[in-house]
């Protein structure tokens, strides 16, 4: 498949791939904040992250909370 005709798919379904993709990495995220001791700046690895800020910041804006706040 083209990177045109998912683009398509996927603005028929009104979604987008950026969407998926946070929507992935924000349930990653919670899980690990939720069942492991892992640092916040392993898990910003783990979800794709090479700063940890971005992450801390793109969590926020997923749950209205600070990674810390939510564990």
């Amino acid at each position: 498949m083209t990177p045109r005709t998912l683009r398509r798919h996927l603005e028929a379904e009104g979604t987008s791939f950026a969407q998926i993709s946070d929507d992935v990495r924000c349930s990653l995220a919670t899980e690990y904040l939720r069942t492991t001791r892992l640092s916040t700046d392993d898990i910003a690895n783990l979800v794709g992250f090479s700063e940890t800020s971005n992450f801390r910041r793109a969590f926020r804006r997923w749950t209205g909370k600070a990674p810390s706040d939510y564990r």
